[in-house]
Parts: C-alpha cells; sequence; structure tokens
C-alpha cells in the first residue's frame, strides 16, 4: 500500500504562483511514475504532468511552460511548480502514484486550487 499526502493548495490571484506537494509513504517501489492531475468543477479529470523515477517528465500542452514538476527520492516527494496562475486554472489537484512493478495504482485525496482575485 502507498499512502499519498498533498499539500500547498489555496486561493491565489491570477498571475501569481503556487508550489504543490505530495508526499508518498508506505511500500514505495524503486521504478514509480509520480503525476499531478486536476478537475475543475463539471469537468473530467485531467493529467497535467508526471515524473518517472528516473526523472523524465512529460507535461500536458495546456500547462507546458508554466508548470514545473519535479521529484525529491529521499524524501518520496513530488512537486509541482504552478505560475501565472490562470482562473481556469481552477480545480482540484490530485497526485496520482503508479507503482511500475506491481502496477498499482494510488491517488491522494486531491488538494483544492482556486485563482480568483
Amino acid at each position: 500500500q502507498v499512502q499519498l499526502v498533498e499539500s500547498g493548495g489555496g486561493l491565489v490571484q491570477p498571475g501569481r504562483s503556487l508550489r504543490l506537494s505530495c508526499a508518498a509513504s508506505g511500500s514505495i517501489s524503486s521504478s514509480n511514475v509520480m503525476g499531478w492531475y486536476r478537475q475543475a468543477p463539471g469537468k473530467a479529470r485531467e493529467f497535467l504532468a508526471q515524473i518517472q523515477s528516473d526523472s523524465t517528465t512529460t507535461y500536458a500542452d495546456s500547462v507546458k511552460g508554466r508548470f514545473t514538476i519535479s521529484r525529491d527520492n529521499a524524501k518520496n516527494t513530488v512537486y509541482l511548480q504552478m505560475n501565472s496562475l490562470q482562473p481556469e486554472d481552477t480545480g482540484l489537484y490530485y497526485c496520482r502514484f503508479l507503482d511500475k512493478l506491481r502496477d498499482y495504482l494510488y491517488w491522494g485525496q486531491g488538494t483544492q486550487v482556486t485563482v480568483a482575485s
């Protein structure tokens, strides 16, 4: 089992930045992918970014150039640095952990990000 705890969400004005964190604990395999997804009100959950255990990253076109994903393997933590936030970035942000060795998928409980003036 893997537990994920997200933090760092909140209310922010347009154009400002936020950094989300997701700490994983439990049975952490050495081969994994950690990522961030977002669910806006009334919309489906969408992929934002992911980072492999070797630090290879992938981004959705909608956030490329504004969001940066990184990880600290010693802390089993993944970060999402979000810059130039806009109202359309509002939503519930979820952390996802894929255990590639066991083919198990885990989700965090989500952290709310609201971008409004």
